[in-house]
């Protein structure tokens, strides 16, 4: 598939029509387990000598689809589905690490993320340091003898910070550490970090590649290497994905650029209307020529995403009442849906962050997180309209 387009590798990796049945779409093999013709084949395929099925944490044809396919998409070797975008990043990170090494990542990530981080994995013995990653020299400052890997979410969840991933794929390269990548405000359709020099890249495909909020999954792409390394630890700790849910994500990602399409167009428009209402101290969108980092949007991305970031002058009340008011948006946590999603951050899905850390990474009190929908645009600004006017 390598020399077809986007679209066509949504549509068609990793996938086609069923030899034994004909079927065009993807069957869903629900099963555990595996059947082996006899002894010796069982015996074979235990001890790698032969390819094939044995177990469905171990593999599985509808999984491997999916994993062929978001590969393609990310430019990557090879890719595990995994059963929650936070399985993707334990399994991942835990591949990449060991006891006493050290990880920097960026300060403003997901509140899953930093738990993960700082309070689990840090009992370990792994150490990790978060740092602004917009600014290289703090990237820089921060990288120690021990240092094995660098950890961006870019855009960051929820300010949309960016950080320049070429730059920093160079610097650890030079310094013999890896870089891994949560893509998953992007998309590859918009973003594709090993094409800038990353080794690995996460998603979860509960977002934008499932794309319709009824899966719970995640993915990781990377070298062959680095997915031979991550087997045994995903495998073995269990947190691989379902047949079921490997099949809706494929279903969702045959119209991913379609949807970013419109997720994008929308985006734009609606965070046009809020950075010109008066009720609306700041706007943080990457397409926004406003935004500080706009010129490295337009170089790093082919789109801007379909998530906007904005401060309330009547601080966390107003922001409040704003949440109470709206009636198409649904007042929900997650992103990348066909439906628009409005949130608060502080007390929802940064609330396990300490406060202190909140705010020096700008996730402020007054900030509501907006992903918005595929609905007609003019109806998303309308609710959002009335919705500001009660606060």
């Amino acid at each position: 598939m390598d020399k077809h387009g986007f679209a066509t590798k949504a549509v068609h990796g990793g996938q086609s029509p069923d030899p034994v049945t004909g079927s065009v779409v993807m069957p869903i093999y629900q099963t555990s387990t595996f059947a082996f013709k006899d002894a010796d084949q069982g015996a074979a395929r235990f001890s790698g000598a032969e390819e094939g099925y044995i177990y469905t944490r171990l593999g599985n044809p509808t999984v491997c689809a999916l994993e062929k396919n978001v590969a393609a998409l990310e430019n990557g070797e090879d890719a595990r589905a995994c059963a929650s975008g936070m399985a993707a990043i334990t399994a991942a990170v835990m591949s990449a690490v060991k006891k006493n090494d050290h990880v920097i990542s960026t300060d403003c990530i997901y509140g899953g993320t930093a738990k993960l981080f700082l309070d689990i994995l840090s009992n370990y013995g792994v150490d990790f340091t978060l740092v602004d990653s917009s600014n290289m020299q703090n990237i820089k400052s921060a990288i120690r003898k021990n240092t094995r890997l660098i950890y961006l979410e870019t855009p960051a969840n929820p300010t949309l910070k960016l950080t320049d991933i070429r730059e920093v794929a160079k610097l650890a390269e030079k310094k013999g550490i890896m870089t891994m990548v949560d893509n998953t405000f992007m998309s590859p359709y918009f973003q594709r970090p090993i094409e800038l020099g990353a080794d690995v890249v996460i998603h979860s495909l509960t977002k934008y590649l499932g794309g319709h909020s009824d899966l719970v999954a995640g993915i990781i792409v990377g070298s062959k290497r680095f997915i031979k390394a991550l087997d045994p630890v995903l495998k073995n700790t269990g947190g691989t994905i379902g047949p079921f849910e490997a099949w809706l994500t494929l279903r969702g990602i045959k119209t991913l650029p379609l949807r970013m399409q419109r997720h994008n167009e929308n985006a734009l428009k609606v965070a046009q209307f809020l950075e010109s209402h008066p009720k609306v101290a700041r706007v943080y969108y990457p397409g926004l020529k406003s935004h500080p980092q706009h010129e490295l949007a337009k170089r790093q991305m082919s789109g801007f995403g379909g998530v906007i970031c904005f401060e309330l002058k009547g601080g966390f009340e107003a922001g409040k009442r704003l949440m109470n008011s709206v009636r198409l948006c649904t007042l929900a946590v997650s992103l990348g849906a066909v439906e628009t999603l409005i949130e608060h951050p502080a007390s929802m899905t940064h609330a396990v962050v300490p406060k202190a850390e909140r705010e020096k990474a700008g996730i402020t009190d007054n900030l509501v997180r907006l992903s918005v929908g595929i609905e007609d645009v003019d109806d998303i600004i309308e609710d959002l309209k009335q919705a500001l006017a009660q606060t």
